[in-house]
């Protein structure tokens, strides 16, 4: 067992409280400190943390002050995509200096808005000696990290290692303004979902005894405006965001799909897909996985879980999210989770990600797995832009920027792009 050591976190929105509450479980570390673009923002967090009882974190005015902590040993960036770079740079030039102690971080996913970004991040994080760690909660979800284990051991230990593994990740759309943005968030739905779908499907295909087993060798990938490009839903997103995102001039796009071909250690073809959708009218946020192998499969849906319940049409409520993520009914029949942060997986990872780093050791997911994300994902809008399969990595992959993140895509897309 390593030390138990502090941990700030920069950002204290929707994923960070996810985040604090998922720190019952935690044993290796406490929160100690908070930064945040505005402060009754980190005051909120603050006070969830001391009312989980997961820490009493100091209330910093700026990332810098944050790591001056004496007490910040690990930093866990939970901030906007596109405030990624300059946080990292800041970081990085405090440890740097000798002002800073920090020796760990870990960054949510997406890594970045692009792959010149992820670059960035990872080339200033490695070249100042930190330990790091790729925050992809789904690859730690208990279901699916049993699931694999006993996927290979019963089952590709006899009949084969598996072929094909299907992830998806579905709901109505995101939280904040900024994530519905283009050029704030990176792209739509497939920058901000599918960076789960493609590591879990990547995840569940990975031999666990060989970490470099798959080689990614093509991409096909689909996006399309469905539902929030139609003029009723332009006209509401616009209202719901205060005015913030119009996609009637900029939109992004609620759904998309893809297929990775890599080939394995020891020379076959096997097949990843995913989709991810902002156009699911459901009770909630609805995840799913799928391993099939030779003479056997794996089927996951935390949609169905062990409990259910139902309200009738006289008891009414006001909406909220309290009995799954991205809850859409308060009456009928309905799913919910005792524990969502459990379910989810961010559990295990705040468990491995601090245990990590108190050992002084690198965890599972690196930034490095963030990086190859990255790629993966823009070569899957660079697919779905030329109409066509493409090679990976392809030409120029370092440099592309995505149309949505231009704010130069249309729905209309879809069709125009065939051949």
């Amino acid at each position: 067992m390593g030390k138990r050591i502090g941990v700030g976190f920069v950002g204290s929105g929707f994923i960070a409280q996810f985040h604090a509450r998922s720190w019952r479980g935690v044993r290796d570390g406490d929160i100690v400190g908070v930064a945040s673009r505005t402060r009754e923002s980190a005051e909120a967090f603050a006070r969830l943390c001391r009312e989980l009882d997961v820490g009493t974190p100091a209330v910093c005015e700026s990332v810098a002050e944050l790591v001056r902590l004496p007490e910040v040993e690990a930093v866990w960036v939970t901030a906007p995509n596109y405030e990624r770079l300059p946080i990292i740079q800041t970081i990085v030039d405090e440890v740097k200096s000798g002002r800073s102690k920090v020796r760990a971080i870990a960054i949510e996913k997406p890594l970045a808005r692009n792959v010149r970004e992820a670059e960035a991040i990872v080339n200033m994080v490695e070249g100042a000696g930190l330990l790091n760690g790729y925050l992809e909660n789904q690859v730690f979800a208990p279901s699916l990290v049993r699931g694999k284990e006993i996927a290979w051991a019963r089952g590709a230990k006899l009949a084969g290692a598996p072929y094909l593994a299907r992830a998806a990740e579905e709901h109505s759309g995101p939280h904040r303004p900024w994530f519905w943005r283009g050029p704030l968030q990176g792209g739509g739905v497939l920058s901000d979902m599918m960076c789960h779908s493609v590591e879990a499907g990547r995840f569940l295909l990975t031999d666990p005894e060989r970490r470099d087993f798959l080689r990614p060798v093509t991409v096909t990938a689909t996006i399309a405006g469905l539902k929030w490009s139609r003029p009723e839903y332009v006209k509401a997103l616009m209202h719901q965001s205060g005015g913030q995102v119009d996609y009637g001039k900029a939109p992004a796009e609620d759904y998309a799909n893809a297929e990775i071909v890599y080939e394995t250690a020891d020379g076959d073809l096997v097949v990843a897909q995913a989709t991810t959708s902002w156009s699911y009218v459901g009770p909630g946020l609805r995840l799913t996985f799928e391993l099939l192998g030779p003479e056997y499969s794996l089927a996951i849906n935390t949609l169905e879980p062990e409990s259910k319940i139902f309200f009738s049409r006289n008891i009414s409520g006001p909406a909220g999210e309290d009995l799954v993520e991205k809850q859409a009914a308060e009456q009928g029949q309905m799913p919910y989770l005792g524990d969502e942060a459990h379910v989810y997986g961010y559990t295990a990872e705040n468990q491995h990600m601090t245990s990590a780093f108190g050992r002084g050791e690198m965890p599972r997911e690196t930034l490095r797995d963030g990086l190859l994300v990255t790629k993966l994902l823009m070569a899957a809008y660079k697919s779905a832009e030329l109409g066509q399969t493409i090679k990976f990595p392809p030409e120029g992959l370092d440099e592309f920027v995505p149309l949505v993140q231009q704010d130069k895509w249309n729905a209309r897309q879809l069709v125009e792009r065939a051949r």
